[in-house]
């Protein structure tokens, strides 16, 4: 167990935040969470210790959105999201987080500007695609289990789509509920879920409920125009958060 009082300085706000942007904002957030908490612990074990901190999130807000999701989005998403999570673990020993993020970090800021570039023009909204659905699934399955970063890949997918807010919130939730719990035996074997890990887990758990509990409370009382915004606004942001990593470990080498 982590007793270095400077990661739980960390680790606390990064979870509150991670939960309020898991239960009322489609996880847009929860991208900060990894690399707050690798100042002060290694990236490998934050990100066997927030595992068990999403599920619980995930087990939270699946209730909160039960009725509220697009089930033909999920069927598109969630083989290729798998395939994805089984190619994580086939190449975690050697594959580098931090030039992974770069690329879809700069995917998710092109995406959203793009967006605010075009918003006057109010295109339609995109259909469902069977073959971008599998495409950004799988990207996002991968990046998920590489650094629990799959949301930017995902919101490419979803965004486009214009779904009402809480069938977007709800896909999203359902989605990385069931993403998530299949990372459990690949992260097992790779033993990032240790019992120093569950435990500093454990100890970390209650703020899965107040965060997840304050983020649903936010959602309905926020207008569907601005969550919107705020959607593309984490997104952009978290982008450019991957992308300033990834140049970073790239000037460093």
């Amino acid at each position: 167990m982590i007793t270095n009082p400077w990661f739980y300085a960390a680790a606390i706000p990064a979870l509150l935040v991670t939960g309020v942007s898991k239960g009322g904002f489609a996880g847009g957030l929860g991208i900060l969470a990894v690399p707050l908490m690798s100042l002060t612990a290694p990236p490998l074990q934050v990100t066997g210790i927030m595992l068990p901190c999403l599920i619980l999130m995930d087990l939270l807000s699946t209730w909160g959105y039960r009725h509220s999701f697009d089930k033909q989005n999920l069927m598109i998403l969630l083989p290729s999201a798998l395939a994805g999570n089984l190619l994580g673990y086939l190449t975690f020993a050697w594959f580098n987080d931090r030039v992974l993020g770069l690329m879809i970090g700069l995917v998710a800021v092109l995406f959203a500007v793009n967006a605010w570039l075009r918003r006057g023009l109010d295109p339609p909204p995109a259909p469902r695609s069977f073959l971008k659905g599998t495409f950004w699934g799988t990207v996002s399955g991968f990046t998920s289990f590489i650094s629990h970063t799959g949301g930017p890949p995902l919101s490419v997918y979803l965004l486009p789509q214009r779904l009402e807010k809480t069938v977007y919130a709800g896909t999203c939730v359902m989605y990385f509920a069931i993403v998530n719990v299949t990372k459990v035996p690949s992260f097992f074997l790779l033993g990032q879920l240790n019992a120093g890990n569950l435990l500093t887990s454990l100890v970390l758990s209650p703020l899965a409920p107040l965060g997840v509990a304050i983020g649903i409370w936010l959602h309905s009382r926020i207008d569907p125009k601005w969550f919107f915004q705020v959607i593309y606004a984490l997104v952009f942001g978290s982008g450019l958060k991957l992308v300033w990593e990834g140049v970073a470990y790239l000037l460093q080498r």
